[in-house]
């Protein structure tokens, strides 16, 4: 799969080319089961938060979006992970930008050698697997909550190779490589993301 990798000097240039209202549609047309849909959101929220850390402002609906549609295809079609995704991409009419990210997100454990170029690209290689990790992680706390969680914590979990093992490790680590960052600091950054997302969930819901 032939997928032009898009600049670094990208700031402000990207924008989705579809709503949050549409692409959410799309998610509740190809998920059913809760978790999937979760799962979405939780990245969405992750990769806004991202976003607006690293000084892409003006690109978080961009890079919102890219988190929400990322696992489009996988409940329906597992085998065509980051494939039928790319049909169900040009059959929308969606941002042919959006589908180069989304499709880089599986480089190395799927039929797909797009492989994450820049920063938005690393950044939900990187998010994908970890947001999974920490839900694991959250859903063994007494809490059930992210508010609680601490970094040392997750680090255990993330050496308990048979706790969450569906969550790969390396994909994680390789991540963490890809941004030239510190494991450590992608965890406690991707914990502040999802405390974030909980709060202002919290926030809503009053």
């Amino acid at each position: 799969m032939i997928l032009e990798p898009l600049p670094e000097d990208n700031a402000g240039r990207l924008q989705p080319g579809i709503s949050r209202q549409d692409a959410f549609a799309l998610i509740k047309k190809y998920n059913k089961e809760p978790f999937h849909i979760q799962h979405a959101e939780t990245v969405e929220a992750v990769m806004r938060y991202f976003a607006e850390k690293l000084g892409y402002e003006d690109e978080a609906d961009f890079w919102g979006l890219v988190g929400l549609l990322h696992d489009l295809d996988f409940e329906q079609f597992p085998d065509e992970h980051c494939i039928k995704v790319c049909e169900i991409f040009d059959d929308e009419g969606i941002n042919p930008e959006i589908k180069r990210a989304v499709v880089s997100h599986a480089y190395g454990f799927t039929q797909t050698d797009v492989k994450p170029e820049n920063q938005m690209e690393k950044m939900l290689y990187a998010a994908d697997e970890l947001t999974g990790l920490i839900g694991a992680a959250i859903l063994m706390r007494p809490s059930r909550s992210t508010l609680d969680l601490t970094v040392q914590s997750l680090k255990k979990k993330f050496k308990d190779k048979k706790f969450a093992a569906g969550c790969s490790r390396e994909v994680i680590q390789k991540g963490a490589d890809l941004l030239g960052w510190e494991l450590e600091y992608l965890m406690e950054e991707t914990i502040k993301a999802m405390q974030e997302m909980e709060r202002n969930a919290a926030s809503d819901a009053l």
